[in-house]
C-alpha cells in the first residue's frame, strides 16, 4: 500500500492508542518507526511496529510508563523506563542532554528498564543534526552465542555511531555485534526461505542454514570473536553501566508478559570545543573517502532514501498496514 508519512505516522501514532499507549509514548514510537521506514530499514520500521503493539497488548511494554529521570552529575541524565519504551525517556531528555553536551564538552544517556529500542541510528542520528558526536549502545534478550560458546547469551547488541558533516547528511552506523539482525532471521522464517551459512547454529550448536531452527539455537557473531568482544563491550556499556538486565537475565520481547529490562547508552561530545573546523573536515574526508576512494559513507544512502519518501511516500506490506490498522481501530 502507499502511505504517506503523515498518514503513516498517524496510523501507527492512533493505533499505539489502540494498544494502550500514552499520547507521548503513542508519538514516540510512531514517529521512531516511521522514520526507520522512510530511510529503508524496514525490518525495523512498521513491521517492528507491530513488535511493539502487540507487546503493549501482551503487557510486555507498558505504553503508559512515566519514565523517571535524574541528574546525579550535571552532564549525566540517569532514566528508568519504568518498563516502558526506551523512545519515551530519551525523548522528555533529549534537548537538555545536547543542551549539557554542547556547555561541557560530553554529556551520558543512560536508561534501564526499558522495551527494546529498535533502530539504535535513530537516537544518535538526532544527536548529529544537533551538531553532536555520538555514541550508542543497547542490548535485549539473549540471541547470541559468545566467543567459544554456542548458548545465546548476548542480545544481537547493536553500536551506534554518528558525526555531524558540513552541508549533508551525518555520517550515522548502525550495525549489530551479530552476523545479522534477529528481525532478518525472522523474516526469513515467516517467507520459508533459507539464511546464509555463518549466520547461527541450532539448539545443539551445529551451523544451520534454516531460520527456524536458528531461532530456537543462537545467532553468531560477526568476524567470530572479535565480533563477540564487541557484544561483551556493549554488554558493559548497555546493561553493566545502566543497571539493566544483563541479556542473559532479560526475558523475551516476543512472548509472556515479562518486559525485557533492556538498557540504553549514550555518549554525546561536542567536537567544536576540540575543533572549531570539525564538521567541515568531515565534509572533506567523506567527500575523499567516496569521491576518491569509492568508500560506502553510512548515513548517505539513509538521507537519500528519507528525500524519496518524503517526496513519493512509503510502500508498506497490505499485511503489515492491516495488523496496524486492527489496533487502530480500537479507537473508533
Amino acid at each position: 500500500m502507499d502511505l504517506s508519512l503523515e498518514q503513516a505516522r498517524v496510523l501507527c501514532r492512533v493505533a499505539a492508542l489502540g494498544a494502550g499507549a500514552s499520547e507521548e509514548t503513542a508519538e514516540a514510537l510512531a514517529a521512531a518507526a516511521v522514520v526507520a521506514e522512510a530511510e529503508g530499514a524496514s525490518s525495523v520500521g512498521l513491521s517492528h511496529f507491530v513488535d511493539y503493539l502487540e507487546a503493549m497488548d501482551a503487557g510486555r511494554l507498558d505504553g503508559a510508563a512515566e519514565p523517571v529521570i535524574n541528574r546525579p552529575a550535571l552532564a549525566v541524565f540517569l532514566s528508568d523506563a519504568k518498563k516502558g519504551a526506551a523512545h519515551t525517556g530519551f525523548d522528555r531528555a533529549i534537548e537538555e542532554f545536547a543542551k549539557a553536551a554542547q556547555l561541557f564538552g560530553v554529556a551520558i544517556f543512560s536508561q534501564k528498564n526499558a522495551y527494546t529500542c529498535g533502530a539504535l541510528g535513530y537516537f544518535t542520528g538526532r544527536l548529529a543534526a544537533r551538531g553532536l558526536v555520538a555514541l550508542a549502545a543497547t542490548n535485549g534478550p539473549a540471541l547470541l552465542a559468545g566467543s567459544g560458546s554456542t548458548k545465546p547469551v548476548y542480545c544481537t547488541n547493536p553500536l551506534s555511531f554518528a558525526a555531524p558533516v558540513a552541508d549533508g547528511p551525518p555520517l550515522v552506523i548502525d550495525q549489530a555485534s551479530s552476523a545479522t539482525a534477529f528481525v532478518n532471521i525472522r523474516k526469513a522464517a515467516d517467507k520459508g526461505e533459507e539464511i546464509p551459512e555463518g549466520w547461527a547454529v541450532d539448539a545443539g550448536g551445529k551451523p544451520t542454514t534454516d531460520p527456524a531452527a536458528a531461532m530456537k539455537g543462537a545467532l553468531l557473531a560477526f568476524g567470530g570473536e572479535r565480533g563477540a568482544n564487541i557484544a561483551l563491550m556493549v554488554e558493559v556499556l548497555a546493561a553493566g553501566l545502566t543497571g539493566a538486565n544483563w541479556s542473559l537475565d532479560a526475558p523475551s520481547f516476543m512472548s509472556g508478559r515479562e518486559n525485557p529490562g533492556s538498557g540504553l547508552f549514550v555518549l554525546a561530545i561536542q567536537p567544536k570545543l576540540l575543533d572549531e573546523r570539525f564538521e567541515q573536515r568531515m565534509r572533506e574526508q567523506m567527500d575523499r573517502l567516496g569521491g576518491q576512494y569509492g568508500v560506502y559513507i553510512p548515513g548517505m544512502g539513509k538521507a537519500k532514501s528519507m528525500r524519496r519518501a518524503e517526496a513519493k511516500g512509503l510502500k508498506v506490506s497490505t499485511d503489515v498496514v492491516r495488523r496496524i490498522s486492527e489496533f487502530a481501530q480500537r479507537r473508533s
